[in-house]
Order: C-alpha cells, then sequence, then structure tokens
C-alpha cells in the first residue's frame, strides 16, 4: 500500500496551492544567491562555500535532513542507516503516523541514531504526525505523538515528533499558533517523563514560509520550521516567495532575527536535475537562511521514499563544507 494515500496528496496539493496564493517577492535565482565551488578564494567562512573544507565547530551551517517516508525494510532506510557522515535528521513515516511505531520500526530508529553526522554528533529521529491545518482532533494527534513517545518497553527511540500539513497562519487572536504552540509542550512534557535527559526536537511543516507569530518567544510551536517544499525549478525561480516568515504588513523576510543559531529552517527541494543541481539547491538554501536542506531527484507523488541518484553521501559531504 502507497505511503501517500488521498490525505497526504490533498496536503501536498494544499502546500502548492498556499505557495501560490502567497504574494511572492521578487525571485532571486540560485546563481545570484549561492556562491558556486569556483568562487574567488578569500578567508573566513563564505570563502569556504563548496570548498572541501569542514566548517569549524559552533560556526552557522547547514546540515541534511531527510523525510524517509518508506517501509522499514525498504532499501532507501538501509542506505540512510549506512550513509557516513549520517544525515542529521531522519524523518520515520510508518503510515503516515497512524501504523504502529513496532519493534522492527524502533530497531530502524535506533539503528540510524548510531550514525555519526560530519560535525560529530548523533543523528536525530523524528517520528511522522499529521495535522490536517490544526483541523485534525486534538486527541488523535496526541494518540499519534504517543505512537512514538510510549514505546512497550517504556524507552525513547526517537528524538521528537514531525509535524506535517501544519496552518501558516496565526488564526483569530492567534488561535492556530497556540494550538500548534499546546502540541509542542505536550511532545516536550510526554518526553521529560520517559527520559528527560533526551532533547526533545520539534519539527512543523507548513511547507511555505510561516507566520512570524509561531516563532514568538514565549509561544514558539517548534525547533524547526520547513519553509520551502517543492520543485527545484519553483525554488530557483518564482517559487521561492522572498523569505522563511512573514507578517501581513511587512511581508515576508528571511527570519535571521528570530533565529540566532541559525537552525530554524528547513528547505525540501525534490525533482532536482542532477548532482550539479543537487550542490545549487544546498548552496542555496544556505544562503536563503536555511539551518537544515534536502534535495532529491524523485518527483510526485511521492518523492521522499528514494535515494537521490547520486547518493546521501553526497549531500552530507557537500553540506559540511556550507558555512
Amino acid at each position: 500500500m502507497a505511503l501517500v494515500p488521498a490525505r497526504a496528496l490533498k496536503a501536498l496539493g494544499a502546500v502548492l496551492l498556499t505557495g501560490l496564493l502567497a504574494a511572492p517577492a521578487p525571485a532571486v535565482t540560485a546563481s545570484a544567491e549561492a556562491p558556486s565551488s569556483g568562487s574567488a578564494a578569500g578567508s573566513g567562512p563564505a570563502a569556504r562555500v563548496g570548498s572541501g573544507t569542514p566548517r569549524a565547530p559552533g560556526e552557522r551551517g547547514l546540515e541534511i535532513a531527510v523525510p524517509a517516508y518508506a517501509r522499514t525494510d525498504d532499501p532507501v532506510l538501509a542506505q540512510l542507516t549506512a550513509t557516513g557522515p549520517a544525515a542529521s535528521v531522519v524523518v520515520l513515516n510508518p503510515g503516515n503516523g497512524d501504523a504502529p511505531f513496532d519493534s522492527s520500526w524502533r530497531a530502524r530508529a535506533d539503528a540510524l541514531r548510531s550514525g555519526t553526522t560530519a560535525t560529530g554528533g548523533r543523528p536525530k529521529v523524528l517520528g511522522y504526525v499529521h495535522t490536517d491545518r490544526g483541523d485534525r482532533d486534538t486527541a488523535a494527534v496526541r494518540a499519534s505523538v504517543d505512537n512514538y513517545l510510549r514505546t512497550p518497553d517504556g524507552r525513547l527511540h526517537v528524538d521528537g515528533i514531525f509535524f506535517d500539513v501544519v496552518s501558516r497562519d496565526c488564526g483569530p487572536g492567534d488561535a492556530t499558533r497556540d494550538h500548534y504552540a499546546a502540541l509542542r509542550r505536550y511532545v516536550q512534557e510526554t518526553m521529560h517523563a520517559v527520559d528527560p535527559d533526551v532533547p526533545d526536537l520539534v519539527v512543523d511543516n507548513p511547507g511555505t514560509a510561516t507566520a512570524d507569530c509561531y516563532l514568538e518567544p514565549g509561544h514558539r510551536t517548534a525547533d524547526v520550521f520547513v519553509t520551502y517544499e517543492g520543485t527545484y525549478a519553483a525554488y530557483t525561480s518564482g517559487g521561492w516567495t522572498g523569505g522563511n516568515v512573514f507578517d501581513p504588513a511587512g511581508g515576508y523576510r528571511p527570519g535571521a532575527e528570530l533565529d540566532p543559531s541559525g537552525t530554524a529552517f528547513w528547505h525540501l527541494v525534490h525533482d532536482v536535475p542532477d548532482a550539479a543541481a543537487m550542490r545549487t539547491t544546498l548552496a542555496t538554501a544556505f544562503a536563503r537562511g536555511a539551518g537544515y536542506a534536502y534535495a532529491t531527484g524523485a518527483t510526485m507523488p511521492n518523492p521522499w521514499d528514494a535515494a537521490p541518484a547520486w547518493t546521501f553521501r553526497s549531500e552530507t559531504g557537500y553540506a559540511a563544507t556550507l558555512g
């Protein structure tokens, strides 16, 4: 059975529709924003983009984060597990979050978490949970969260939750924002009750620029936000709205002032034609303020169930040079 049922196709369509309805800022092409590997020599982090020299610890950089929407025994998950440097984040998706997170899934999560990233850290695994833009019943959403966090063996096998099909709007009186903030607190409290030593990671995926209220101090709804999900052609032309966040009065902006760590935004790009375009995609994501990115040549309806032709290692290795 495919992992992209009617609900997921509807969600993907909604993301595309949201992007079309958003008033785009003037597009900046990849060639204008993304430094190439042939940039003039110089000193400092910017001069190293694509040079093959890993960045120093603590510098802002780009990491690879992969939505792996495949069955636990699928080759794509085996390849991710074996990849070194490992991807920094992997999202597991058992039946859109509604199938049991059973022993085979827990074993896969444990194996993925045992790798080593380019910065020497441990990969983080997230469990997929759909939210229907805030319209899904809260009890049902929490049950999906519990599927990953309240396991029969009483241990955590994931590092947090990836909330998909997330609204990008604050809602009347910030009610939609507050709904997602409450979901984040539920993840944090549940994880802490199971193992207080495991840092939680919560991701919201509106698939486009999110209202800045979602990052407001004291009301933040996630650690990371997917602020682009779409094709390479759109990403490098008019499909980029002009920023990771927006507000009704000021329009779109990069959002760096809301992201002091440089890790709040994640760009997902599919239909990438070749390895050179992959490198352009990653450099462009870094230039646009993303801390996480992923590029794949796979196409709709599910571009997240296959490994890229250029291998995961090519992405994780190249991303390590951006900074």
